[in-house]
């Protein structure tokens, strides 16, 4: 029985597969260069906005959290 690929069809799959590397990783750097980056002002304007819509979401998550665990707790007593 004789193998279908050969060494020199190996090494012809390896060339074309880091081509197929490098012209995506080209492609990546390409788009990357227009993407419109945030100046320093905008950065830390963003991250401010960021940082207090987090902590008001986990501010609310926690007055539910103690909201349900209070009410869980009255009807456990109330039927135990």
């Amino acid at each position: 029985m004789t193998k279908n690929s050969s060494p020199a069809k190996k090494d012809e799959n390896v060339k074309g597969k880091w081509d197929q590397v490098k012209g995506f990783m080209l492609g990546v750097w390409y788009e990357l260069k227009k993407v419109h980056w945030p100046n320093r002002q905008q950065l830390l304007a963003y991250t401010g906005v960021v940082l207090v819509s987090v902590a008001f979401v986990a501010i609310l998550i926690w007055i539910f959290d103690m909201g349900l665990s209070f009410a869980l707790d009255r009807l456990f007593k109330a039927f135990a």
